[in-house]
Formats: structure tokens, sequence, C-alpha cells
């Protein structure tokens, strides 16, 4: 039996079983995980893309398997689509996210600290969203799309538009949609730039270390 139907619900079954079919007329199951990992970009040209609710289902299916401590699983997901709901939440982006209007889905994600591990400084709800998000990003990777997550929104309207409440921390919000040919005319010269060559990425020796906080790695002269 697929693991994947063990402990899901009547509906999420016919999801899945939709999934498997789907696979094995594929002949594969997509692209390695490695792939998706070394081609994922945060492009910002973003160009429309169907959002179905079979999308909707593999994205949420993605993030629901994600580790948490305790399996407490406390990510919580809002996902905006169709013209009217992504037109009335416009608003709550920020002038340089000007971009992000062209997604054809943009996905809040929040949760509040209460939902998981609270080991004395450690509120582990940062942790857990942060799991789900990337497992979530990439699976949209492995079906051709952008999910390009941003920081640059208003809380409060986010808030206020999605009905979230006060207790909740929203943490990001995820923007979908196809990689546009042209580029979106509203980026600016820096966001253009980015567009076409990967930001540098840091060094081993800069992040990465040995036994012992300041002994890199001894590969890192080789990192890219």
């Amino acid at each position: 039996m697929d693991s994947r139907r063990a402990f899901a619900p009547p509906f999420e079954n016919i999801y899945i079983e939709n999934l498997r079919i789907a696979e094995i007329e594929r002949g594969r199951r997509g692209m390695d995980v490695i792939e998706a990992i070394e081609t994922r970009r945060a492009y910002r040209s973003l160009a429309p893309v169907e959002i179905t609710p079979e999308l909707l289902a593999d994205l949420a299916r993605c993030a629901q398997l994600a580790p948490s401590c305790n399996n407490n699983q406390p990510w919580r997901f809002i996902f905006i689509h169709g013209p009217e709901a992504l037109a009335a939440f416009h608003p709550a982006l920020s002038a340089g996210n000007g971009w992000a209007k062209a997604a054809s889905l943009i996905i809040a994600v929040f949760s509040r600290k209460e939902d998981d591990c609270l080991i004395r400084d450690r509120e582990y709800h940062l942790f857990g969203d942060g799991l789900a998000t990337a497992f979530l990003i990439l699976r949209a990777m492995e079906l051709g799309l952008v999910a390009h997550p941003i920081a640059g929104y208003s809380s409060k309207k986010t808030r206020e538009i999605l009905g979230i409440p006060e207790e909740y921390q929203i943490i990001t919000l995820i923007n979908i949609g196809r990689h546009a040919e042209g580029i979106n005319p509203v980026m600016s010269s820096e966001q253009i730039e980015q567009e076409s060559v990967r930001p540098e990425r840091k060094t081993f020796a800069e992040f990465a270390f040995e036994n012992r906080y300041g002994v890199p790695l001894a590969s890192s002269t080789i990192a890219k």
C-alpha cells in the first residue's frame, strides 16, 4: 500500500490515487531532489499559470509531510487565487514587491508559538514553518513553477484582509507562477540583474563548520 495513503482522510486518498496514476503515466517521478534544489530560483518575472484544485492539494500535501517537533505541524497556509481574491490582497504587498501582483497564486504562511514546542528560548513553530515552506517550494519547482517567498508585505494588512487572528505570526508570502520570458517592467535594476544571474552564495567557510564554531569544513576551499 502507498505509504501516503496510510493515514489520509478519504478525500485526500482520492487525490493521492490520482497523483499515483499520473506518475505511472509519466513513467517517472519527476526530477531528483538535488536537481530541484540546484535549479530553484526566486524569479520575479511571472507568467500566469492555471490554479486547479489538484494543484492546491498537491502543494498542501507536500507541505503536510514536512517534519516538525513532536509532529505538532504548527504551520497554517492560506491559498489566495482568482482575480478578485488576488486584487483584494495586493494592497498588503510592499512597494518593492509590485512584481508579485503578477502571481497566479499567493500563499500566506503563518503559525503561533503555542502550537509547537516551547523549550526555554526556542520557539519551534518558526522552524516547522520553514521546513513545510521548503517542501512546498521544491514541489512547485518540480512542477515547473516559480515559488518565490518574500518578506516585503504589511502584516497588519495581511491579517485584516485574510482574517488571520492576532495571535498568529505571519511568516512569509509565497508567490507562484511560471517564469515569464520577458522582464516585468515594475522591477528595479537590481531585481532585473538578479533575474539573469544567480545571486552570490556564501562559501562553506562562512557558514559551515566542523566539530567546533570557527573551524570551517575542510572542503570549504572548493566551495562555489
